[in-house]
């Protein structure tokens, strides 16, 4: 290949893609093999473009990794921020984040991926930051539903380390998937268990 045909494929390389594109396939990644995964080459694979295009959007990995992350906190702050705004009970509100969490989607594999590393210093203050904001979610509720505050925050960390723990289970394929009859079952108990058999002073 010429110089000048080498040239003309990273142009073209550079105007097909967008940064968010090289985010999005990064999160991708992080969630199919791990943080560790992460780097230049398989993700220009994946895209099917040469490994210079990366370059034009980011000086390396780690910017790019901190876009990837920003743009993943960004999104589940979105979520939360959308649901805390619908118009439904607080006991309502709590069951469909049971369900949402307990489907492996990509922001939940995401995080999932992004718990066997908290000690990363890129990583951690992410994941510390969005577990937070979900329990305070979680915990908003329930003193909506007339939990005292200290009690809210129990009941609210007792619900997110079922969700934490329910990942790595379904991760190693201990428990049933979205796609099983037994995968209703267990989000009914779950909500039954946790949320519909306590006191709901207000609705």
């Amino acid at each position: 290949m010429t110089k000048a045909s080498t040239a003309n494929t990273a142009s073209l390389d550079r105007v097909s893609l967008t940064p968010q594109d090289w985010e999005k396939a990064a999160l991708a990644l992080i969630a199919e093999k791990g943080l560790a995964a992460l780097a230049v080459e398989p993700l220009a694979r994946r895209l099917n473009i040469t490994k210079g295009s990366f370059y034009w959007h980011f000086p390396g990995r780690d910017e790019l990794l901190a876009a990837a992350l920003e743009r993943w906190e960004g999104q589940d702050a979105d979520h939360l921020e959308r649901s805390l705004t619908v118009d439904e009970r607080p006991a309502e509100r709590l069951a469909q984040f049971v369900w949402r969490t307990s489907r492996q989607t990509l922001t939940h594999r995401v995080y999932l991926a992004l718990c066997a590393v908290p000690e990363d210093a890129r990583v951690g203050p992410v994941l510390r930051r969005v577990t937070t904001r979900r329990i305070q979610y979680l915990a908003a509720a329930f003193e909506e539903l007339g939990l005292v505050a200290d009690e809210a925050l129990r009941r609210a960390t007792l619900v997110y380390s079922g969700y934490v723990g329910y990942l790595q289970l379904q991760a190693q394929g201990l428990v049933p998937d979205r796609d099983e009859p037994e995968f209703d079952a267990y989000v009914e108990h779950v909500i039954d268990s946790l949320i519909t058999r306590m006191p709901q002073t207000t609705v």
